[in-house]
């Protein structure tokens, strides 16, 4: 009986200093992202004063992989094209879309065709034709039969004529200035090979003709808690990491890299369904490998405002598809763990991320159960259970109150007391059901991928109810 109640004892302790470990952590990137973001804010007074290197900024290449995004690419496409960048290319890869994604586009922008050149650099599916804009001199339109993401994508490297591109996806807003901050590090720094912008909710937002109208919040619960969700994760999480060029993501939706970095790396890998982060952390492994100095950054002023999922079953296909990319690109790169060259992205991102949001699924499940189900059955005390609510949930509600918090210091975006109001609920609210549900569905994706099970995109529906009816360019 003895050895049955130290058994139980072991286990409440494990799971606790497990959950404090886990939040302690997140603390401390916390702390550093609020220095970082301090630092960021103050040579925001600067901004708007001339800048010597404006006219150095390089030329830049955007690559908008389209696959069935004929209800929002016109829209995505006219919020790049006003981009307030001196010079710089439109590129849509059409991946053999079956909805009109093609025709809206020619419909939209008075495309031809024009017999253009692609390098063959990187390995795609065929390509069938490339279609040039009469309206827009810096718009082309990639025609390929379909081959994923990460193929139309190498197929816009091979395909673009600047050194460096920015990877967008077509469901997406750009504000007119995210180009222009985004490419800073790369003028300030030669050793910079990547950069990422901040993502944020499209859902409840108002766009004209590409022109970010208004922000404003869902009507809908799910894509409110995302909005928390995404601050969390980029104002603390990414910011928290940048400062020691430990990075491992850098958003598909929105990112910025030297060209000829990714070409000498191999280009997107198109065997896993997570080929944002795998393309970085495998910058950062042969980088570390070959001793070359490089910096991965995050910036957060850039913002990309992107569609949401509104429903459970979209969403769940999401997290189960990130949850499986990053089993899939943390196995692939796995040479970096404690690498001798390895750096804090070695030696502390990497494992963290392995401990605590891979092999955390299975032990946070596991902390849950046991916890909640051994204080039903009487063998839990209540002081465990309330230790345990402390480091497990109250936590999480402070992280997500510190992120609102960090929000509304810095860029204050969502300026009426009633939107920071709902904001500070679903900070709050969002720690008891959804980051569990969360859980599970990651769960579910690692099971299917140590299974073998084939991996499933899924539908992500476009509500578009973000887009306001635009009118074809004329030439």
């Amino acid at each position: 009986m003895n050895q049955y109640a130290d058994m139980v004892l072991v286990l409440e302790l494990f799971f606790l200093i497990y959950f404090a470990l886990l939040n302690g952590g997140y603390l401390f990137l916390n702390a550093v992202a609020m220095i970082s973001l301090k630092r960021q804010m103050d040579r925001q007074v600067y901004a708007d004063h001339p800048r010597i290197y404006t006219a150095l900024k390089p030329p830049v290449s955007l690559l908008v992989p389209a696959y069935n995004e004929a209800a929002t690419i016109a829209a995505s496409v006219r919020s790049m094209l006003q981009l307030s960048y001196d010079e710089f290319e439109v590129i849509v890869i059409n991946d053999g879309s079956l909805d009109g994604t093609l025709e809206e586009l020619q419909r939209q922008f008075g495309l031809v065709p024009f017999p253009g050149a692609c390098r063959s650099g990187i390995k795609t599916q065929p390509v069938r034709g490339m279609w040039y804009s009469t309206v827009h001199r810096n718009l082309r339109v990639i025609d390929k039969e379909n081959g994923g993401k990460a193929d139309s994508l190498n197929a816009g490297i091979n395909a673009s004529r600047y050194p460096l591109f920015c990877a967008v996806d077509a469901d997406s807003i750009l504000q007119r200035n995210s180009l222009d901050l985004i490419v800073e590090p790369f003028v300030e720094d030669d050793r910079t090979i990547a950069a990422g912008g901040t993502i944020r909710i499209l859902n409840g937002c108002k766009a004209s003709d590409g022109f970010l109208v208004s922000v404003g919040l869902p009507n809908k619960l799910l894509p409110m808690l995302q909005i928390v969700e995404y601050l969390r994760a980029f104002l603390f999480g990414r910011l928290g990491w940048s400062p020691l060029n430990a990075m491992l993501v850098i958003s598909g939706a929105f990112g910025l890299f030297r060209k000829s970095s990714v070409i000498e790396v191999g280009g997107y890998r198109t065997d896993t369904v997570g080929e944002d982060m795998e393309l970085v952390m495998r910058l950062h492994r042969i980088h570390r490998q070959k001793r070359i100095p490089y910096r991965i950054v995050f910036v957060p002023n850039p913002i990309c405002w992107t569609e949401a999922p509104e429903s459970l079953r979209v969403l769940k296909n999401q997290r189960m598809r990130w949850q499986r990319g990053l089993s899939e690109s943390l196995l692939m790169n796995r040479t970096l763990l404690f690498s001798r060259n390895g750096g804090w992205v070695g030696w502390i991102a990497f494992p963290f991320t392995f401990v605590f949001e891979w092999a955390g699924v299975f032990i946070e499940l596991a902390g849950y159960m046991f916890i909640f189900a051994g204080f039903w059955l009487g063998i839990v005390s209540g002081a465990a259970l309330l230790a345990f609510a402390v480091v497990s949930v109250l936590l999480g509600v402070l992280l997500s109150v510190s992120a609102l918090l960090m929000e509304e210091m810095s860029f204050h975006l969502y300026p009426r007391y009633r939107q920071l109001f709902w904001l500070l609920a679903m900070a709050v609210l969002e720690n008891f059901g959804y980051r569990q549900l969360n859980l599970v569905w990651r769960f579910h994706g690692m099971l299917r991928w140590l299974f073998g099970t084939q991996a499933q995109w899924g539908k992500m529906t476009r509500s578009a109810k973000w887009n306001r009816s635009i009118r074809p360019d004329k030439s």
